[in-house]
């Protein structure tokens, strides 16, 4: 089942149903830079057991879940989000989302209750792939890819339903995988 999309800044990887390793297993990742040089993006449906106030103390009230972005940098927070006009400086991904923006900003506004968690997503530590690796990976069939989504998908609450959800918008020729046990030998 290779993917023939092409992975662009604002895709969507899905992880094949069978993958083993642990960090991508049944996993969707928004990718926010693809270029020769290598591919950047964050996990969007494993959550960690952070909330923000948790790592950023001057946030005090902020409840907003933190997600694991991957597995480089694991003491870095990131955001994407779809408040351009709330946080200036972010990088357009296309679809209506952004990538990071002005912290200071984005801090005052958490602190005014200004940002509401469907409009933001915090990651610690993101997935990274250098030059080639991702297109090998595609090669293998690791990933299909999607540029056809709803914002609403990215800000997804249900981690476990967006997997599925992910496939399924791809239209009936990917929707029997959803189907397929997470362990094959138990079939």
């Amino acid at each position: 089942m290779i993917s023939k999309v092409i992975p662009i800044k604002g895709s969507l990887l899905i992880s094949e149903p069978f993958m083993t390793d642990p960090n991508f297993k049944r996993s969707v990742v928004l990718l926010t830079e693809h270029n020769a040089e290598g591919t950047v993006g964050y996990i969007l449906n494993h959550q960690s057991d952070f909330i923000l106030k948790d790592l950023i103390p001057d946030c005090w009230d902020a409840d907003f879940q933190v997600y694991l972005g991957g597995p480089v940098a694991p003491d870095t927070l990131h955001f994407i989000h779809q408040s351009p006009d709330k946080i200036p400086g972010g990088q357009d991904l296309g679809n209506g989302l952004f990538w990071g923006g002005d912290f200071e900003s984005l801090k005052i506004q958490i602190n005014n209750y200004n940002i509401k968690e469907d409009e933001i997503r915090f990651f610690i530590g993101y997935s990274g792939w250098s030059e080639a690796q991702l297109d090998d990976e595609l090669s293998t069939n690791s990933w299909i890819v999607s540029n056809k989504y709803n914002i609403e998908m990215v800000f997804e609450e249900n981690e476990n339903h967006l997997w599925k959800e992910a496939i399924l918008n791809m239209g009936v020729k990917y929707a029997h995988i959803t189907n397929f046990p997470e362990d094959p030998s138990l079939n």
